[in-house]
């Protein structure tokens, strides 16, 4: 296989996730309870024989930091190669944010100058998928091609959220348009790029392009013959509360498309040491996801549930998302939600109530199927009922619901 250096894009602000990114970058959003979504592109590094990796971040990057740490989860803490967090700094010719994805690139050539290797991959951290990167690197090699691009087949409907590529009957790209208005196929780029290193430092150093998909790719399939890799397994694009919600409860049937389960094909994480799921004597449970440490006492149905979540006696989680440390009170309700780490719902409150489904007024195209979003340690106060397509923004007191006991939906609650 070809030496090659894996490049994690990990630093960008994804305010379609609402109250889930309000503290954290996506690529360490909690997924399927007890991972983070960067620990899937980790593990395929890892899984497809790549252990020198560099993770490119800026937005939010405390809890990415904290995380990743040193790589041991993945087998990446090593002398030679393994992880190395990458952030925005200052010099003394001075220094800015970085403001896209290729200006990050382009912010560390340097330290892709320093690798001695062949190859340049470039990866999202914010997408799910298991995927083998071997066979596209032996299709660069065999090729010899400056670039080769990943892309999936996706549904027409959605096709505008992503950047779309047209081929040859060679598979060669012949145009790439970033989120075009009138997509011409359903080919969808996966924010996956294998470049030949010297050809990227090349046109990093010779360009001022922020964004690889708004402005390098457009240009490089006309300077350059840009070779098409096809895969056809599971990949999802978890980008908007809708699709992460999709994604999360997409687990819960019989046969799911993305097997958490296969030895062949581990996905790898940061873990707490915490005791096995407790189910209580008056519990009930029927077709969840249950982490470690969590101690079901009440009612739960269909819904993802985090480690170290409490669902006290007399309490009903229906359809939802926990993450790790939330605790609902005897009584509650919780139905249809996304609730963050160590968010309290007090007792009696009812959590995504009635058949209202007004849009969120403040983000109307984002939440609008009913989903209700609680961010990270909220309090929730007792006997509150609220309503659906509502947001309830991070560390919200009972003293910020003002003393309401009905919240509509569509509303919005800050501190």
């Amino acid at each position: 296989m070809l030496r090659t250096y894996a490049m994690i894009l990990a630093g960008g602000e994804s305010p379609a996730l609402s109250v889930l990114t309000a503290e954290r970058s996506e690529a360490a959003v909690p997924f399927a309870g007890k991972y983070r979504i960067i620990d899937f592109t980790l593990s395929n590094c890892v899984n497809s024989g790549i252990y020198n990796v560099g993770v490119l971040t800026q937005y939010r990057p405390r809890s990415l930091h904290e995380h990743i740490g040193v790589g041991k989860p993945w087998d990446l803490d090593r002398r030679i190669g393994g992880v190395r967090v990458l952030h925005p700094y200052l010099t003394s010719e001075g220094g800015a944010w970085q403001r896209g994805n290729a200006d990050a690139l382009r912010a560390n050539l340097d330290i892709i100058a320093e690798q001695k290797v062949d190859a340049v991959l470039v990866l999202a951290g914010d997408h799910v998928y298991k995927m083998d990167y071997r066979p596209m690197l032996q299709l660069h090699e065999d090729l010899d091609a400056d670039l080769t691009l990943a892309v999936h087949s996706v549904s027409p409907h959605e096709a505008h959220r992503y950047g779309i590529v047209s081929v040859d009957a060679d598979g060669i790209v012949t145009q790439f348009e970033e989120k075009p208005r009138r997509p011409r196929s359903s080919l969808a780029s996966m924010g996956i790029y294998v470049f030949r290193k010297n050809f990227l430092m090349e046109v990093l150093a010779s360009g001022d392009e922020q964004n690889i998909g708004r402005d390098l790719m457009p240009k490089l399939v006309h300077q350059t013959s840009v070779v098409s890799y096809h895969f056809q397994g599971y990949w999802a694009d978890v980008g908007t509360v809708q699709a992460y919600y999709e994604a999360n409860m997409a687990l819960l049937v019989e046969t799911p498309a993305l097997d958490l389960h296969d030895p062949e094909w581990v996905i790898h994480t940061k873990s707490e040491e915490r005791p096995a799921a407790e189910i209580g004597e008056n519990a009930r449970v029927d077709g969840n996801l249950l982490c470690d440490g969590c101690r079901i006492y009440g009612t739960v149905a269909r819904s993802i549930i985090a480690p170290g979540v409490v669902v006290a006696e007399g309490a009903i989680v229906r359809d939802s998302i926990l993450l790790s440390g939330a605790v609902v009170e005897a009584g509650a309700v919780v139905d249809r939600c996304i609730v963050d780490k160590e968010v309290v719902i007090g007792s009696g409150a009812v959590v995504g109530d009635g058949e209202d489904n007004t849009p969120n007024q403040r983000a109307p195209e984002l939440l609008n199927t009913g989903l209700t979003l609680v961010g990270r340690s909220a309090q929730i106060p007792a006997n509150v009922r609220i309503g659906r397509n509502v947001v309830i923004r991070p560390r919200v007191t009972a003293a910020s619901f003002g003393g309401q006991t009905v919240v509509s939906s569509g509303a919005t609650i800050n501190r």
